[in-house]
């Protein structure tokens, strides 16, 4: 899958967003690296610490199937061009991820900006972390 596709599954599941009180819908597709796609579009609650973001939906599928590697994520908001993932997305990301995993930005017309998800958590609490272990 190119980019661009797993971009277009990032706007495709955006139209799903159940956002009835901020109206900023966000989607999520995201591969693994064995080439599974999972996409997620974020979920408001009425109590709003409650809701889930599109990042942490599209990661809940690949759990729920299978407990993979994130090779690249693509996030789209029609609110706002280049959206990143928040800091408690961030952090779940890195979880499931590699160093260098790729998170594709972008708009309407598709992917603008990759960048790493060291490059948006440069020092992201890890396993090592629990193990007493310095961060690298």
């Amino acid at each position: 899958m190119t980019d661009e596709e797993l971009f277009t599954r990032a706007i495709a599941i955006s139209a799903k967003a159940h956002v009835p009180y901020s109206k900023f819908r966000v989607g999520a597709a995201l591969t693994t690296t064995d080439g599974r796609m999972y996409a997620g579009a974020n979920i408001e609650n009425a109590s709003y610490p409650e809701g889930w973001c599109a990042e942490t939906s599209a990661i809940a599928h690949m759990v729920c199937d299978w407990n993979g590697t994130i090779d690249r994520i693509a996030v789209y908001s029609p609110n706002l061009a280049e959206i990143t993932p928040c800091g408690g997305c961030r952090q779940r990301i890195a979880e499931f991820a590699h160093p260098e995993t790729v998170i594709l930005l972008g708009d309407d017309s598709g992917p603008t900006r990759k960048v790493t998800i060291s490059d948006l958590l440069p020092f992201a609490f890890s396993d090592r972390a629990l193990r007493g272990e310095t961060p690298t």
